[in-house]
């Protein structure tokens, strides 16, 4: 039972059944078989099919409950099983690139923490290349990375959520006296942009390039909050991802987001990428559910 409900929980929070089969290195008629076997024992229709995309039912529903309380419980066994392993406190090593631990790990480690308080979690920080290196080399249990790594066959990535960058201004700036801003209000725009050398900055150079525009860039600085806190004194705007913008940090700072339909188009997804499943210890594996499932309620459901 627990497997099935772990190849069941797959299929819901990959919203596909190729890319759960994909992460559970099985075929997709062989996961397709699995699942038709499950819901043969439950008596039940877990999935309902419209056109393409897989509805859950209202016992599909009941079950992927049942499922994530199955694999708490389990990932609480194994949490306490380890005491009687070791004298030390489980530790979790995450890798994350630079954009990654400003702007997802804080909560991610908050919400782990939270749920099993012995868990130590260590981050190790660099480019998502240099992360895959570590996967690979078994440094770190898995990494999460502003992109894809999907030309290594030694790496398998699961994709979190998408990222796009969003115009920031002081709530005061006069740009904001207008209604409406297109992309060539950023051409000569004051400017505090983050450091050269990660996607997010790449992602930002190329949209300049492709518009034609030339901002007027008065920093360049290595850290999201440092630029938040600097944008009101300076006068100037910025461009950030998404996901590090909470409404506390825009009220905190007298910020407005500016909607740009280009900007929106701008879109990075965030993966969790591990390696050979294989080597995984079992407490890795049930963090990377426990990882995925969490992304997974917050972007909500809808399965293709």
């Amino acid at each position: 039972m627990l497997e099935d409900m772990r190849l069941f929980a797959a299929i819901v929070e990959q919203r596909s059944l190729n890319k759960a089969a994909d992460r559970l290195n099985l075929s997709q008629p062989a996961l397709s078989r699995r699942l038709s076997r499950l819901e043969a024992e439950l008596e039940v229709d877990l999935f309902r099919r419209i056109g393409k995309r897989l509805e859950l039912t209202p016992a599909g529903k009941l079950t992927y409950e049942f499922a994530l309380d199955l694999r708490r419980f389990h990932g609480d066994y194994l949490q306490k099983l380890n005491a009687f392993k070791s004298t030390e406190a489980p530790v979790a090593t995450i890798g994350a690139s630079l954009t990654t631990l400003q702007t997802t790990l804080p909560e991610l480690i908050t919400a782990m923490t939270g749920k099993h308080p012995n868990l130590e979690i260590k981050a190790v920080t660099g480019k998502s290349h240099e992360i895959a290196t570590l996967v690979k080399e078994r440094k770190v249990d898995f990494g999460i990375v502003a992109s894809s790594v999907v030309d290594d066959p030694g790496i398998t990535s699961l994709p979190l959520f998408d990222d796009h960058l969003i115009l920031v201004l002081p709530r005061k700036h006069i740009l904001l006296e207008r209604t409406h801003l297109e992309m060539t209000d950023l051409n000569g725009l004051p400017m505090i942009l983050f450091a050269p050398g990660t996607w997010y900055r790449t992602l930002t150079d190329e949209l300049f390039r492709t518009y034609k525009l030339k901002p007027d860039v008065r920093m360049e600085i290595d850290s999201f909050e440092a630029i938040i806190r600097l944008l009101s004194a300076c006068r100037a705007g910025t461009l950030l991802p998404k996901s590090y913008l909470r409404e506390q940090v825009l009220a905190d700072n007298d910020l407005y987001l500016v909607r740009i339909r280009e900007l929106e188009e701008t879109n990075r997804t965030t993966s969790l990428i591990h390696g050979d499943p294989a080597w995984l210890a079992p407490s890795t594996r049930y963090l990377i559910e426990e990882t995925t499932a969490y992304f997974a309620r917050r972007t909500g459901p809808g399965i293709e």
